[in-house]
């Protein structure tokens, strides 16, 4: 799952906060970190746990206590986090989900991604489409708005 985590974390972000200077790269490589990094363990695990996120958000809130640019910048890290529990479902796995709170032993489970099945090729065309859409909404097919994009992670109408 690609373009389902990165189409659903820009929209979202966009659609609650609409604010030019977030990092919207940010936020959608932190959408996708979950399943890469429980991927490498080969089944779900610490970081489909909404306790991860909050853990995540509260050294962010600690090492970047006034200092509001770079705070402002790496939120964006736990709000992808949040957005992936979101749109995977990882709330439906109680046990993994508020892990380690029920239990410290790690579940074998597959990941929600590879449980699904067929099902991801729907997710995926979905958020292949989002993506399209978001590329002409933001106009980065503009040479000058894409390398912003690329350097800033900055989108705007």
């Amino acid at each position: 799952m690609f373009f389902w985590f990165v189409a659903t974390a820009i929209w979202s972000v966009w659609f609650v906060f609409r604010d030019p200077k977030f990092d919207y790269r940010l936020v959608a490589v932190a959408a996708l970190a979950p399943d890469a990094l429980d991927g490498l363990r080969g089944s779900i695990g610490p970081m489909h746990s909404v306790v991860t996120s909050i853990a995540v958000l509260f050294a962010i809130m600690l090492m970047t206590a006034g200092r509001k640019p770079i705070r402002q910048r790496l939120l964006a890290i736990p709000i992808g986090l949040f957005i992936h529990l979101i749109f995977d479902g990882a709330f439906a796995n109680a046990d993994t989900f508020w892990w380690p709170l029920t239990g410290v032993e790690l579940s074998k489970n597959p990941l929600p991604s590879i449980e699904r099945g067929a099902l991801n090729w729907l997710l995926e065309t979905v958020g292949l489409l989002g993506c399209a859409v978001a590329w002409r909404f933001f106009s980065l097919g503009d040479k000058p708005r894409r390398d912003i994009f690329l350097k800033t992670g900055s989108l705007s109408r």
